[in-house]
Parts: C-alpha cells; structure tokens; sequence
C-alpha cells in the first residue's frame, strides 16, 4: 500500500483517480482549493467532492502556498500533480495567475522536495496535448512537418488549414508522437510545458522517479457543466440546455482527440506502477473528431432542434487538428482505451440529464475574449 497526494484530487479526473487508487488499497491524501469554478459557490453541494470528502485524508489548502505543501508532503510516497488553471481561451489574459497557479506552485513543490525530509519516490503529472500545438502534419513533396501558428490574416479569409509552401495542396493531420516537435501556441499551453521541463530536471536530480501524462481532451460524467472555458462537451450541453444555438467556430472541421474519464483513470494507474523513469506518454484514442461531429451528435441525443451555426470567427491560441499516436503507452504500459466516443457521449449524455440546469455562462466568457481582442 502506498501513499498517495493528489493535488486537485477533487477535481474531474482527480476525483475519479482517487476513488480508483483507494478501490485498489492506496491511502490517499487530497490538497484541493476547491475552486468555485469547478465546484459552485457552496461546496457541500459538489457531487465530485461529496464523493471523495469521507475517504481521503482532505487538505483544503492552495498549491501555491508553502505550508499547505510542506503540510501535505507528509509522510507520502507518490504526488499526482493534477491541480492547474486549465482552458486555452482564459489563459491568454489571465497570464499571471495561470503561470502563479501552473509553473510557480509547481517550483514550490520542488522547492520543498528538494530542501526538506521526504519519503516521494515518484512524481506523476498531468500535462497536455497543448504543448505540441498543431502537432504533425504531412507534405506530400516534404514528408513529416511541424507547422507553426495559424496567421490571421489566412483565418480572416477562411482559410483554416494549413498549405504546403512548395506545391500548395493542403497539408495532412497525421497522428502526433512523444517525439513531435514542442510549439505551443497559448499561455496555458507554455504553461504545461514549464512544468513537465521543471519536474523532469529538478525530480532526476532528487532521484525521484517522474512520468508525464499528455492528456487529450478528458470528457465524461461528473465533468463540471458551470465552467465555459474548459469542456467542448460540457458547454455544447449547456447551451442545448439552455435552448441556445451553438456557434461553431471556424469551418466546424476543426478536430480533437476525446478520451474517456474511465480510459484517462486506467493510463494513470499504469503509468503509477511503472518502474521507468522520465517517461512522457501521450493519453488519447488517436481518433479525429471534428468539432461539428460534437454538436451534431449532441443535438441528437438531446433530441433538441436549436441550430448548430457556423460562423467563421476564430479564437487567439486555438488549433487546427491534434490527435494522439498512443503507440509508445500501448507497447510500454499495454495502456489501450476501451470506451469509444460513441459509448462514452451516451454515457455523459445520460448523466447531463440527471444533473440541475445550469445558467449559460458561455456568451458572457465570450464576451470578455472579445472585449480583450481574443477572438476575431
């Protein structure tokens, strides 16, 4: 039996890992802020922290306080480091409090491993597909490339995708690698970054054995429906809810990878009981959703009759295409998904149906990225 700190443990995936570990005779210490944009104005109400609250040791406290870590590193033997800012579009003017929150809380910890008595002999985190940016791409006359961020002006005409320079024929997404050229293209994205460079340096020094998880984007029940900047799954369903129309940025062809809480759950466990150290592995299905597919697929099993509009306007620090090659945590950790997106949305969808409505916020955060010149 191990002992294990989650940060953000009473979070979406937090809360869903902590469960697991302790099903599986782990005890399990949670540092959480039990922020209001994840768990409402009163927190006794929260299903995801209800559900954890009477069975972890809890530590109401903030990854950017010292004492709350020197508390909470007590006596543990593995640190889950989930707590983060998290959302593309927030990031890009809330800059200082997502690196405070992202990379200096993430310095505090090591701060504290590496100037006091400790028992950690493993460090997992929770990084992003963000930090490759487009990701690979194939020319048909150059092979494999890396582009760059979009330009504007090419998105103001509607031109989303990306062209080769040398024959002028569209460029071909193709799955994403741990080996992929790093070309993050918003704040939250350096962010990740940060840490995974952070802890892989300073943690080999401490001989504290580190794995860094590259998550898709994470969907299913208990995901928070009141936050409009995290969530594609969960915003679309509380427009639908609200009888809003959904607007569909770009073209809507824009695509993502989605995996499965249970799926995300299951890589965690695996990657807590490997033995190698240093290892970075992407968690997806490394299948393509277009974003248009979402909404689709959404209305329908809503049985809803708003309209999907595709408007044409893009959003400051957004991608074209990325989805995972999960060949490297297939064939070292015999991780492999077992819930389709298919299974998986029926899934969120039932449980969306039994939660309390709750107000579109969506418009009024949209509001502010433009007020700030964020999306065009």
């Amino acid at each position: 039996m191990e002992n294990v700190l989650i940060t953000g443990g009473a979070g979406f995936i937090g809360s869903k890992l902590t469960l697991s570990l302790i099903e599986k005779g782990h005890k399990v210490t949670v540092l959480d802020n039990l922020s209001p944009q994840i768990h409402g104005e009163d927190v006794n109400l929260s299903p995801l922290y209800n559900s954890i609250k009477d069975k972890v040791n809890f530590i109401h406290g903030d990854v950017r306080n010292l004492s709350d870590w020197k508390k909470a590193i007590v006596n543990q033997h593995i640190v889950v480091h989930l707590a983060a800012e998290t959302g593309t579009g927030e990031s890009m003017y809330d800059i200082y409090n997502y690196t405070n929150t992202n990379v200096s809380a993430t310095a505090l910890m090591l701060d504290v491993l590496t100037n006091s008595k400790h028992k950690v002999k493993k460090i997992l985190l929770a990084s992003s597909r963000a930090v490759y940016g487009e990701g690979m791409y194939k020319c048909k006359e150059q092979g494999v490339v890396f582009p760059s961020c979009r330009k504007n002006k090419d998105l103001k005409v509607g031109v989303y995708d990306f062209m080769s320079q040398s024959s002028n024929s569209k460029l071909i997404p193709i799955p994403t690698n741990e080996e992929s050229h790093i070309l993050p293209t918003s704040v939250y994205a350096i962010n990740k970054l940060n840490q995974e460079q952070l802890i892989l340096l300073v943690a080999k020094n401490l001989n504290i054995n580190t794995t860094v998880l590259r998550f898709q984007n994470v969907f299913g029940p208990g995901q928070s429906l009141s936050n409009p900047y995290t969530g594609i799954l969960s915003i679309f369903s509380t427009i639908i809810l609200n009888n809003n129309n959904i607007d569909v940025y770009e073209d809507g062809l824009q695509s993502r990878d989605f995996i499965y809480i249970d799926d995300v759950v299951e890589a965690s466990y695996l990657a807590l009981t490997d033995n190698d150290s240093g290892e970075v592995f992407n968690v997806g299905t490394g299948i393509q959703i277009s974003v248009l597919d979402v909404a689709e697929k959404l209305k329908s099993l809503f049985n809803s009759d708003i309209n999907i509009e595709i408007s044409g306007k893009f959003r400051a620090g957004d991608i074209r295409h990325n989805f995972a090659d999960i060949s490297k945590i297939k064939n070292h950790l015999g991780f492999c998904p077992k819930v389709s997106f298919d299974e998986g949305l029926a899934k969120f969808v039932s449980w969306v149906k039994t939660q309390e409505i709750y107000d579109d916020k969506y418009l009024e955060s949209i509001k502010k990225l433009e007020g700030k010149g964020l999306i065009k």
